[in-house]
């Protein structure tokens, strides 16, 4: 059954709508050039995949892997998202992928660059980016990977557990699942390989609803 969320584009907080794009293309090169609305993060990360893809995969914000490549979903979660595609029987190379963050947030542990998670706040200042990018792409069903991805996509908080599953973003079809990330932080082995299991499934059901939208 899909639960129907709120999309209130008043919350926004950075809204660039004196010469709005009008293509994918044109929208890349106004993140770029806008570069980051946070401090000290990393370079803009632009999505990825074909505009006329039926599904739009939508995680929280680029990694350092992701930083330093210029791609999304190449880190760690990225590899085990890749993996959970080939099993659920879904080509990467046919869906648009993005995060609803578009800078990598960090702070410096000596070398390494540790991810911080995204601040309600810094949810909403991305949200004019990513809604313009979804309407552009214009998928005919829009993925959620975790709890920032629904709040970004949503425009409210989103519980994960309750509302894993289809779910309508507004006048989008969506479905909500976790993130792969949070796969890898499950230590039980046991515990790591049912999630695996139950996040393929979800998978393969976005596969069935994108081909029946």
């Amino acid at each position: 059954m899909e639960r129907n969320s709120d999309l209130n584009q008043d919350n926004d907080l950075f809204e660039p709508r004196e010469k709005e794009p009008r293509t994918l293309a044109e929208l890349n090169r106004l993140i770029v050039s806008t570069g980051t609305l946070m401090p000290g993060a990393g370079r803009p990360m632009l999505g990825e995949g074909p505009q006329d893809a039926e599904i739009a995969f939508v995680g929280e914000q680029p990694g350092d892997q992701e930083d330093s490549q210029g791609r999304p979903f190449v880190g760690p979660a990225g590899q085990l998202f890749d993996r959970a595609l080939v099993d659920a029987g879904v080509e990467r190379g046919d869906v648009y992928i993005t995060n609803a963050i578009k800078n990598f947030k960090f702070q410096m542990r000596g070398t390494r660059r540790i991810h911080q998670k995204p601040t309600s706040g810094e949810v909403k200042r991305y949200r004019w980016w990513l809604d313009k990018e979804i309407e552009l792409v214009r998928p005919k069903l829009v993925v959620a990977l975790g709890a920032t991805a629904a709040m970004a996509l949503a425009g409210r908080s989103i519980a994960i557990g309750r509302n894993r599953g289809a779910i309508r973003f507004g006048h989008r079809k969506g479905y909500v699942t976790v993130h792969p990330s949070f796969l890898l932080r499950i230590l039980d082995e046991a515990a790591r390989h049912e999630a695996y299991r139950e996040f393929v499934g979800d998978l393969m059901k976005i596969k069935r609803l994108a081909g029946r939208a």
